[in-house]
């Protein structure tokens, strides 16, 4: 009698150290203010993932993406990635910095042109303390677009993130990254899946049972053993508040 050898792939989750930007946030006087013009990105600083939760998936939609970001849908073109070369103007104007600052502060890193954390972090600090909030919010925002939404070398914001963040159409990109990341590791068989891992773990949680009980898991169960022992009538599948 043949034996069949099940097949298991095991992949592992890259997550953002969100020390410095939790940090970084914390200068912020108008948490409000800064979520109605950039959505909920500071609630994304909050989230602790579990890993082990990931590594059984569903599939996330563009209506509850735009929801747990609390950005309105966009009819603007998303990045595609065919456009021209950005200039260092429009990035300066857009974050408050002057074009000779960016200029003398952009570098390549794995081929890329972007800025780094430490130079954004130093900008940002300076603008806080300076109470120039409106241009502080910006860098901190971009920052979050860069290695937190859309990550791709640590410490580092590259022009893809910082296109995005002009555009302002940012879940088309988001939900396609998530994707794509799962589905080129999921080819590949194994290996560290790159993406915005807080924002996946907070809507899988949103589809979980919210009472004390499965929250709390007294039992210290695995994740695995508790998703195990749900059935269809305890997972929120859809829920109405994503069509408002």
């Amino acid at each position: 009698m043949d034996v069949v050898r099940r097949n298991t792939r095991k992949y592992s989750f890259r997550c953002p150290a969100l020390k410095e930007l939790r940090k970084l946030a914390s200068f912020m006087d108008d948490p409000k203010g800064f979520r109605d013009r950039f959505g909920r990105l500071l609630s994304v600083l909050s989230i602790d993932v579990e890993d082990s939760l990931l590594c059984t998936l569903l599939l996330p939609t563009m209506e509850e993406y735009t929801y747990l970001m609390g950005i309105q849908f966009s009819d603007r073109v998303p990045f595609s990635g065919l456009e021209g070369i950005l200039e260092s103007q429009v990035i300066a104007e857009a974050i408050h910095l002057k074009k000779s600052d960016v200029d003398a502060n952009l570098t390549n890193k794995g081929g890329i042109r972007g800025l780094t954390l430490k130079f954004m972090i130093e900008r940002a600090s300076s603008f806080a303390n300076a109470d120039s909030m409106v241009a502080f919010e910006a860098i901190l925002a971009l920052v979050i677009y860069g290695l937190v939404l859309f990550p791709n070398i640590d410490n580092f914001v590259d022009v893809n993130a910082i296109r995005i963040f002009l555009v302002g159409n940012l879940v088309p990109n988001f939900l396609g990254d998530t994707y794509f990341s799962i589905h080129h590791r999921t080819s590949k068989g194994n290996g560290t899946i790159i993406f915005c891992v807080p924002l996946l773990y907070k809507w899988f949680i949103s589809h979980l049972p919210q009472s004390p009980i499965f929250k709390e898991n007294k039992g210290c169960l695995k994740w695995s053993q508790r998703l195990m022992s749900l059935t269809n009538d305890d997972i929120t599948w859809y829920s109405s508040i994503y069509d408002k």
